[in-house]
């Protein structure tokens, strides 16, 4: 029967039901229709279909011919958006059906609810973000058409957190399962009239219909599935607990002028690839969806020759990762080469072809300049997002009526001004995937899975980028759902994440290894660490660039139990008391890379085939870069998280990558920097560029309480030569520190600095340009962080303090040859560089014998010099290489 006031605007609007217009039942390309019963009766999988975004991934799984909600604990609004089609903002009639059935048997919350959702976003989001409304009701959400567990039959303003628009209640026993029925009618001044209807598959069941008008602005947008638990406040008559609703979907009908089909929005059985192509050797990545094993396990990599698609590599679906890797060698890198990734599955009606593809471009060895493209954090959503999906904000204390979202995904605000700059390379350096509110929280009891959902979210939101640009994706903390790594060799941490080592399973941690880094180049030594996980670092040639690869997280030693003094603060990782002397915390045979990277590096350094410059990509970077922490910014001494410590495998990795010139780029300090940092004294090693985060929860700031030294004149205090909290050597150049309102919505995302950086590696002149972009700011309208661009030189990462000077070389019959000087009595690299012409004259840093090798190709020459030989000063060296 009809409650309340409802009774009588239900009887006053009876004789109107009739006047609905019902949408034409001729199809329209327009229309849709679930396929669900098309997919082979034994199907059992948790891939939705192409068509559909389910939130969760583990909440959701095809069965028996329909779409079944499996989550049996209590989260609410548990949805499945359409993707192929939305709601446009023509204010025109349509309808949308589904039959629905509840799958709980006894003991169900009596708010446990089934029902369409309409409006999802409000057409303001981009259908991605759309999409990943689920949970928490408010603005954004929608108009939910429903019926519960006990017979309410309602439509629902989720924007107002549920209100009830019009109700009915059913009278008599239940059916097992309804079609719930929707039409919408414009009937002017802004409104659309609603028809609901409950309609029971059992004709000797009661059937409802509802009526009432709503605002038609609310109707653009997503339409979505849902299957909401219910409260699980209350108990039954026995006192046991009500177990969560849970209900399942067929038949998902919709047409009608304002429904428009999006068949671009679509995402099939390929979700996304990535690839890298370095000395000819092409690595790509197809990343699956959660095909069903049942399913075939083969994926193709075709290549477009003479307008047809030839397959040139087949490759296994691995799992749990749902990657398909391959490595084609020799490839053709003089040319741009359309590729696509085929699969196919079936069904009842045949095979159904599934492709995703972009173009491997040619390595751009000719290019002056090489642009890479740097980012950290990947936030999806405010963390207010349980506020609504959008609202109205408040910034200076003045209201503002913007439809202001806390979604940020798809990032497409970002995506697009990062393509303006034609990137080259994409370098994404760690927390692509945050656990805990991004937009879900972190399910433990189902972590592979709750991994896949939030990884599947990079992959959506930058996989037109990475399609076509190599891409080096590094995972970091968050990533493998933990706070901080010292993965300490690969281990088991014994203790927790501090205690040193990986607190969940080795499965787990390679399988996040495997969605991130199956497409970078082979691995410099592929022996496995601990637990059998695998190691990545590695050299990438791209460009004649040599990019050094880094793992600066995976053999790092963890801060508690390694004999350090206490913190005596609530985190070991944290010390507070400026009379502590950090400078104690470098004990002996503490790790920072491990000897194998160290090994790697020191290679990197001399190795120069191919390349003119030399960059290094980790996940942080060589210092303790930030004094302040968090949202109150409190001021903090030292951080061991930070590749500051331990201070003596700082010094070496640092003293390595100088040895090759090379500039560094990071990521992970939430704070953007430039940083040139001193090992012998100030300014004497390479300099460092930390990206700013994509979204930023964490704040940091750099303003030490002591004045900066040999800065300019009238810049802050904090810029510099310093020591950081363990008195590492650095002069720092920029900071983005949060400070002032930036005047943009939404604050919570543009007042913490949110951004990415740009690099330039001018091969022509041998400079690196570093700029650093506000996510809000449009390049060649808006300016950049205070402190960008700035421009270096490519010889400024080794520029120490010079004791002597070998001869002069002049050489003869090439150009741009390598110069390698080496400690003659210990054999030790010194330093090696490409030179930029054809005259160098070695600088060296003590007195003593030096063995100076010089090649270009295959072509060698070698000199050994004493530098204490008078005579040898002035003197002047003409090589021919032969």
């Amino acid at each position: 029967m009809l409650r309340g006031p409802f009774k009588k605007l239900a009887v006053a609007m009876m004789t109107a039901i009739t006047s609905i217009v019902v949408t034409p039942t001729t199809s329209r390309a327009d229309d849709f229709h679930s396929a669900w019963h098309e997919e082979n009766q034994t199907l059992d999988q948790v891939w939705v279909g192409d068509s559909y975004w389910a939130n969760r991934l583990q909440d959701w799984k095809i069965k028996n011919q329909r779409l079944e909600c499996i989550e049996t604990r209590i989260l609410p609004y548990r949805t499945v958006h359409l993707l192929s089609h939305q709601l446009s903002g023509v204010n025109a009639a349509f309808e949308v059906s589904v039959d629905t059935d509840q799958l709980t048997a006894d003991k169900v919350d009596p708010k446990g609810e089934v029902g369409i959702l309409v409006g999802a976003g409000q057409g303001k989001l981009d259908h991605r973000g759309a999409a990943i409304i689920h949970q928490y009701t408010g603005e954004g959400f929608g108009i939910l058409l429903s019926i519960n567990t006990q017979g309410q039959v309602a439509i629902k303003d989720m924007n107002q957190h549920g209100k009830i628009l019009a109700s009915g209640e059913i009278n008599g026993q239940l059916a097992e399962v309804y079609t719930i029925n929707a039409k919408f009618s414009p009937v002017g001044n802004g409104k659309t009239r609603v028809l609901l209807t409950a309609k029971p598959h059992d004709p000797n069941k009661t059937s409802l219909r509802i009526l009432t008008d709503i605002d038609s602005n609310l109707l653009t947008g997503n339409i979505a599935l849902v299957s909401h638990p219910g409260t699980a406040r209350g108990r039954n008559a026995k006192g046991k607990k009500f177990n969560a609703a849970r209900y399942a979907f067929s038949n998902w009908r919709g047409d009608g002028d304002r429904i428009v089909e999006n068949q671009k929005g679509k995402i099939g059985a390929i979700l996304s690839s990535q690839y890298t192509l370095s000395n000819r050797i092409l690595k790509i990545t197809a990343q699956m969806m959660p095909v069903a094993k049942s399913q075939p396990e083969r994926v193709l990599l075709q290549v477009l020759k003479d307008d047809k698609w030839v397959t040139i590599q087949e490759s296994q679906i691995m799992r749990p990762s749902l990657t398909a890797p391959f490595r084609v060698t020799d490839w053709d890198d003089t040319k741009a080469t359309p590729y696509r990734l085929l699969y196919m599955t079936q069904n009842i009606q045949g095979k159904k072809i599934h492709t995703w593809g972009g173009t491997i471009g040619a390595d751009p060895k000719d290019k002056d300049v090489l642009t890479v493209a740097g980012f950290t954090g990947n936030h999806n959503n405010s963390h207010y997002i349980g506020m609504g999906w959008g609202a109205q904000r408040k910034m200076n204390n003045k209201a503002h009526s913007n439809w202001v979202t806390g979604m940020w995904f798809p990032h497409k605000d970002m995506t697009d001004k990062v393509k303006i700059h034609k990137p080259d390379v994409l370098f994404f350096s760690g927390d692509q995937v945050y656990e805990g509110a991004s937009p879900s929280f972190a399910d433990r009891s189902k972590l592979l899975q709750d991994y896949m959902y939030k990884w599947y979210l990079w992959c959506w939101a930058y996989r037109d980028m990475t399609k076509d640009l190599p891409c080096v994706t590094l995972p970091d903390d968050h990533d493998v759902y933990q706070g901080n790594i010292w993965g300490q060799g690969g281990r088991k941490a014994p203790r927790g994440q501090n205690s040193g080592g990986y607190v969940h399973s080795a499965e787990f941690v390679k399988m996040v290894d495997r969605t991130q880094t199956s497409h970078l180049p082979d691995p410099f030594d592929p022996t496995p660490v601990e637990q059998g996980i695998n190691v990545y670092y590695t050299n990438m040639n791209y460009g004649n660039v040599g990019f050094a690869i880094i793992e600066d997280r995976k053999f790092k030693n963890g801060c508690a139990n390694q004999g350090l003094p206490s913190s005596k603060t609530n985190r070991p990782d944290h010390y507070n008391n400026p009379d502590f002397d950090t400078k104690g915390l470098d004990l002996p045979g503490l790790k920072l890379l491990g000897d194998r990277q160290l090994k790697f590096l020191n290679h990197w350094a001399g190795d120069w085939q191919g390349h003119k410059m030399k960059m290094a990509l980790s996940q942080t970077i060589f210092g303790n870069m930030a004094t302040h922490h968090g949202p109150g910014l409190n001021f903090i001494i030292a951080d061991l998280d930070s590749n500051g410590w331990p201070q003596t495998g700082r010094n070496k990795a640092v003293s390595a990558l100088r040895k090759g010139f090379a500039f560094h780029l990071a990521g992970d300090q939430h704070l953007a920097t430039i940083v040139n940092h001193g090992v012998e004294k100030h300014r004497d090693s390479i300099w460092s560029f930390c990206v700013p985060s994509i979204a930023n929860f964490y704040p940091r700031k750099w303003h030490p309480k002591v004045d900066g030294k040999n800065r300019l004149a009238g810049s802050p205090s904090w810029m510099g030569d310093h020591l950081d909290g363990f008195q590492n050597k650095v002069s720092v150049y920029a900071a983005a520190n949060p400070g002032q309102s930036s005047g943009r919505l939404p604050a919570d995302l543009h007042d913490k600095m949110a951004g990415y950086g740009i690099v330039k590696m001018n091969k022509k002149d041998r400079t690196i340009t570093m700029e650093c972009w506000p996510r809000y700011a449009v390049p060649g309208v808006d300016k950049q962080y205070a402190g960008w661009p700035k421009t270096i030189n490519q010889t400024d990462n080794f520029n120490p303090e010079a004791k002597g000077y070998l001869p002069e070389f002049t050489v003869q019959g090439v150009s741009d040859p390598v110069f390698k000087i080496f400690d003659n009595k210990s054999d030790e690299l010194v330093y090696a560089l490409r030179i930029n012409g054809q005259k160098f004259q070695p600088w060296v840093q003590a007195a003593g014998t030096y063995r100076v090798e010089i090649s270009h190709g295959k072509k060698k020459a070698e000199y050994v010099i004493d530098s204490k030989t008078d005579r040898m000063q002035g003197r002047k060296y003409i090589v021919e290489l032969k």
